[in-house]
């Protein structure tokens, strides 16, 4: 399947005790390159690529075996459905079955941008991509490189964020590369991602508009153009990736704080590495800090990066401080909580950690 590009893609060939592996290049996202990751996606391969919220993972939609690597590739469940992306409006029109009005004003005010946005499906697309869901999610991204690829490639790409599935999602391209190596066809670098959270995911069902995950869209700005959208939904089943409870973990163990702040500094607890949204009066050699100037975009920008570079320090675990959850704050502190190990509090001047 993959011989009209094979030789188009260059590798590094490392070698390891005797044993030969292969990690594929980065390459910069030139316009040449871009065609190239057309020419790849066309012909069934798997391509990186960047958006402005995290790196993505992409097959085109309508090839459900090339779908089916980015599942093997990821090592991500059937059950978890895939958002497809698109670089024009008019592209849903394959895709869902209606259009409803009010969705129509969402897509005219927030695409391209971190928005996705969830309903029936056409019997065209592949039930691998919606995970046998009779919904599909569609997202115009706002990032040259992506729309680019997508324009070119003429087709939509199915595209979760390109990491080994419920790690930290990537916002570089060299973290693809260190969690899929050789597994993935090209990567295309498009530098640092703007937003480094996910899209907000809605799902409409009739005139009811239900956020399914929070992300870099605030649900306040949301509920301007279209009013009420529920927080909750009745439906048992993941209606959206990023829903399963364990998610975004680092391989650190992390733990959501309880209690105050001041409490966990006294202890010194030199061997974690302590995450704070913000600055705090003091501030040790251990703190770390996603956002200095107390922004919360600032912070949802930072978190993944920072996560990956704990992640690889000498601390036995991150103790995560939290964040108010009112704009960016709720997506922020849904990853935390789906990252988490379990909660830490202060009981009786000694520290307690419950697992979850």
């Amino acid at each position: 399947m993959y011989t009209e590009y094979a030789m188009l893609i260059y590798v590094f060939k490392l070698w390891n005790g005797g044993r030969k592996a292969f990690m594929t290049q980065i390459l910069p996202a030139s316009p040449q390159n871009i065609e190239l990751g057309a020419k790849v996606l066309k012909s069934g391969g798997l391509v990186a690529f960047p958006t402005e919220t995290v790196y993505g993972l992409g097959a085109v939609v309508f090839f459900p075996e090339a779908v089916a690597r980015i599942f093997e590739v990821k090592g991500r469940p059937r059950f978890d459905p895939l958002i497809v992306h698109i670089a024009s409006p008019e592209t849903v029109f394959s895709l869902w079955q209606r259009l409803p009005s009010r969705v129509e004003v969402l897509m005219e005010k927030f695409w391209p941008g971190p928005l996705t946005l969830v309903l029936p499906k056409k019997e065209t697309v592949p039930d691998i991509v919606t995970a046998g869901l009779p919904t599909v999610a569609v997202r115009m991204p706002a990032h040259p490189v992506a729309l680019s690829l997508i324009e070119m490639t003429g087709l939509p790409v199915a595209a979760p964020s390109a990491n080994l599935f419920g790690r930290v999602s990537p916002t570089s391209a060299e973290e693809v590369a260190r969690d899929l190596g050789n597994k993935v066809d090209l990567i295309l670098d498009g530098g640092s991602c703007e937003w480094g959270i996910e899209s907000t995911v809605i799902l409409v069902e009739e005139e009811r508009f239900f956020l399914l995950r929070p992300g870099a869209l605030s649900i306040e700005d949301l509920e301007t153009v279209v009013g009420k959208i529920e927080v909750t939904h009745p439906s048992p089943k993941i209606l959206a990736p990023g829903m399963t409870r364990k998610h975004y973990a680092p391989n650190l163990p992390l733990y959501l704080f309880e209690g105050r702040a001041e409490e966990l500094l006294a202890l010194k607890l030199a061997d974690f590495a302590i995450l704070s949204p913000f600055p705090l009066t003091d501030n040790p050699e251990n703190l770390f800090v996603l956002s200095s100037r107390g922004d919360f975009r600032e912070a949802a920008s930072n978190l993944f990066a920072l996560l990956r570079k704990l992640e690889n320090s000498s601390f036995r675990g991150i103790i995560a401080l939290p964040v108010e959850k009112r704009g960016l704050g709720r997506a922020i502190m849904d990853r935390l909580k789906r990252a988490s190990s379990g909660t830490v509090k202060i009981e009786e001047g000694r520290i307690v950690f419950v697992d979850k």
